[in-house]
């Protein structure tokens, strides 16, 4: 377990706000000799900022590599899995499942498939909570396409939410990109949503707990492969 680079500077600018927050309180009650609300401050400032450090950690993951799978991109519960009409890029029906990240998840986002980045797109927006379902087309949002080697396009979207409005991400247009490596991170509560296609095998349903680079949530296989014309 390590802290995520995108977390050094809350966690330093946190950690001196909170400490002088500690010394202007204790100068003002240190005249009253309460030193069992110093004890219970200090106690409370120091849980405040270990939960700050806490979402910013970065756990180990182990690696899967599997063309016919989609990963969770993030750890979460699922909260959609709906055949929706995709305005943006596929101009049709696909398969959508978002995962809502609460305040105590990890917060770092992984590629759900390998391939290559054929479309990315940053845009400004609202800050809805995130399981609202205008979050997906009216907050602050990414949008990636990842096209896999067997030809089969996959879309996801980082939003922000209420709580979230921070989001980084890692992706650049033409570059080829690893199953279940990072590909950005979201400050605080947040969605994910990933767009397959209409047929696509679902493995999770509403409600279900997943893991980032550790749960398959739907089975793409070859999807897609006699659209693209891929030459054997």
């Amino acid at each position: 377990m390590k802290i995520n680079k995108e977390g050094y500077k809350i966690i330093a600018v946190s950690g001196v706000c909170l400490a002088a927050v500690w010394t202007l309180i204790y100068y003002m009650i240190a005249a009253h000799e309460n030193a069992w609300l110093m004890i219970l401050l200090s106690v409370l400032l120091l849980m405040f900022w270990f939960f700050i450090v806490s979402f910013f950690r970065e756990p180990r993951r182990i690696k899967i590599h599997d063309v016919d799978l989609v990963f969770s991109p993030c750890d979460g519960r699922v909260v959609v899995t709906e055949v929706v009409e995709d305005d943006e890029y596929f101009k049709g029906k696909r398969l959508q499942v978002s995962i809502f990240m609460s305040v105590t998840n990890v917060h770092i986002n992984w590629f759900p498939v390998g391939g290559i980045v054929k479309y990315f797109k940053y845009h400004p927006g609202r800050f809805l909570v995130a399981w609202h379902p205008k979050s997906s087309t009216e907050n602050e949002r990414t949008t990636t396409v990842v096209e896999t080697r067997n030809g089969v396009e996959v879309l996801f979207r980082q939003i922000a939410g209420i709580v979230a409005r921070r989001i980084v991400s890692y992706v650049k247009v033409d570059e080829t990109v690893n199953q279940n490596d990072k590909c950005g991170f979201i400050k605080f509560g947040s969605r994910i949503d990933i767009l397959l296609p209409e047929n696509a095998e679902l493995l999770v349903e509403i409600g279900d707990r997943v893991v980032g680079t550790l749960t398959p949530i739907a089975r793409i296989g070859d999807f897609g492969v006699e659209d693209n014309d891929i030459d054997e």
